[in-house]
C-alpha cells in the first residue's frame, strides 16, 4: 500500500530523485510485449489510487495486457493527458554490459531496458502526480499507460475506443516518446502487414504442375518495389519528413521446406510508413487490383485452392501537423522551445489525435538509444522533464 506523500514545496524539490526511485521500480517489471504488463499496470494503478485518481483498466482479449486510464481533479470534460506505453522491446541476442532488467546508474546517465523508451516519462509522470495539491487542480489532468505500443499501438487503439464510447475527450495530450525534450507537432503512421500466400506443392521437375508460392510472394514484393519508387515521385512539396516520402520496407520473407520441392507457403511481412493518407490508400488498392485481377487467377487456374491473404498487424495513423495546436503551443511555452518539428518514427500520438484530441509529442532520452543494448538516458534529460511538469503544475492549479 503506498502512502499519500507530502505535498507542494517539500515535493517539488525531490521531484528528480522521486522520478529515479520509481523508474528504478518500473525498470524491474519485465515488461517484453510478448509478457504480461499486469505487474507494472496494478503497481501504477495502486501509486495513483493513492493520490486520489479515479482509475479505468482495459485489458486485451487474452487479459494478459491492459491499459489504465487514471484522472486527477475535478469530474469535467477536457483537461491534459500524459502518455505512455508500458511495455519494452525484446534484450535476447543483445550484448548487454548491466542486467538490463535492473537499473544502474554511471556517468550521469540511468541504464536500463525501458529508461528511455519511455519508462522514464512514466516514472517523471506519476512522480508530479505526487506533487500536485490535488483539490486544488482547476482542470482534470489524466494519465494513460498503455501495453503493445511498440508491436503496433494495441493498447492505444483498445484505449481509444473505450474513451470515445464513454465520451472522454480530453483537451491535450503530451505522449512522453524520446525526443530530447524537443516539441514534436508531426510523425508518419506504420502500417504493418502479413501477406501469405498459398499454393500447390510437388516435385522441382515439373513446375508447371504445382503453384510456387515462393515465386508469387516474390512478384508481390516486385510490386512493393515498384511502388516503392512511385511513392517517392509523391513527396508532397512541402514535406518536413526525412526522407519526404512514404517508405515501404521489407522485414521478412519466408516460404518451401528444400532446393527441389514447389514451395506451397510463403509469407512477407512488410510496413509502410505514410506522410498523407493518399499514399497509403494507393498502395492497398493497388496491391489489392494486382492480386485480384493478375497473381491469384493464374494461381487458381492450376490450384482452385491457391490462395492470398493479408494480415493486417498494426495501422497507426500518423501524426498531422495542424496550424492550430493547443498541445504544441502549451508544451513550447513549458520547454521554452522557439520552434517544433517532425519526425519518421510512430507513436500513439494519431491515435489521440483521431479522437479529438490536440496532441503532442515531447519527452526525456534520444531514440537514437532505444531498442538497443545498452540504453541509457541521461539524468539531465529526465531532470528537463521533471521541471516541464513542475511548470505544468503551476498552470494546472489555482
Amino acid at each position: 500500500m503506498f502512502l499519500r506523500p507530502p505535498q507542494k514545496a517539500v515535493c517539488e524539490a525531490m521531484t528528480l530523485p522521486r522520478t529515479i526511485e520509481i523508474l528504478a521500480d518500473l525498470i524491474a517489471f519485465e515488461t517484453v510485449s510478448a509478457d504480461s504488463n499486469l505487474e507494472m499496470i496494478s503497481y501504477l494503478t495502486e501509486r495513483l489510487e493513492a493520490l486520489g485518481a479515479r482509475c479505468i483498466e482495459t485489458r486485451d482479449k487474452t487479459g494478459a495486457k491492459a491499459n489504465v486510464f487514471a484522472t486527477l481533479g475535478p469530474d469535467q470534460p477536457g483537461g491534459i493527458l500524459l502518455s505512455g506505453h508500458t511495455d519494452v522491446v525484446p534484450v535476447a541476442d543483445q550484448d548487454w554490459t548491466t542486467d538490463p532488467f535492473q537499473m544502474a546508474e554511471n556517468d550521469g546517465k540511468l541504464y536500463g531496458r525501458g529508461t528511455c523508451d519511455m519508462k522514464g516519462f512514466i516514472a517523471a509522470a506519476v512522480a508530479f502526480g505526487e506533487t500536485l495539491d490535488v483539490d486544488k487542480l482547476t482542470q482534470p489532468l489524466h494519465f494513460a499507460f498503455t501495453y503493445d505500443e511498440e508491436v503496433g499501438c494495441l493498447g492505444a487503439q483498445t484505449l481509444v475506443d473505450d474513451l470515445s464510447e464513454r465520451g472522454i475527450v480530453p483537451d491535450i495530450a503530451i505522449i512522453g516518446e524520446p525526443t530530447e525534450m524537443r516539441v514534436i507537432e508531426g510523425h508518419k503512421g506504420c502500417f504493418e502487414y502479413t501477406t501469405r500466400f498459398s499454393g500447390l506443392e510437388g516435385h522441382s521437375s515439373a513446375p508447371d504442375d504445382g503453384v510456387n508460392a515462393a515465386e508469387y510472394a516474390a512478384r508481390y514484393i516486385g510490386k512493393l518495389l515498384e511502388l516503392r519508387h512511385i511513392l517517392k515521385s509523391r513527396a508532397p512539396a512541402d514535406s518536413r519528413f526525412e526522407p519526404p516520402w512514404t517508405t515501404v520496407n521489407i522485414g521478412q520473407i519466408s516460404g518451401g521446406v528444400a532446393h527441389n520441392v514447389i514451395a506451397s507457403k510463403a509469407e512477407v511481412l512488410w510496413e509502410m510508413r505514410p506522410v498523407q493518407a493518399s499514399d497509403a490508400d494507393l498502395v492497398k488498392k493497388t496491391l489489392s487490383d494486382y492480386v485480384e485481377h493478375s497473381l491469384l487467377p493464374e494461381m487458381q487456374a492450376v490450384h482452385s485452392d491457391s490462395s492470398i491473404t493479408q494480415e493486417a498487424i498494426a495501422e497507426v495513423e500518423g501524426l498531422e501537423p495542424m496550424e492550430e495546436n493547443a498541445a504544441r503551443d502549451l508544451v513550447a511555452e513549458l520547454t521554452g522551445a522557439n520552434g517544433s518539428g517532425v519526425v519518421a518514427f510512430a507513436t500513439e500520438a494519431g491515435l489521440f489525435q483521431k479522437l479529438g484530441v490536440h496532441a503532442i509529442v515531447c519527452g526525456p532520452g534520444s531514440i537514437a538509444q532505444a531498442h538497443k543494448a545498452d540504453e541509457f538516458l541521461e539524468i539531465e534529460q529526465l531532470d528537463l522533464c521533471c521541471r516541464m511538469l513542475t511548470r505544468l503544475g503551476q498552470r494546472l492549479t489555482r
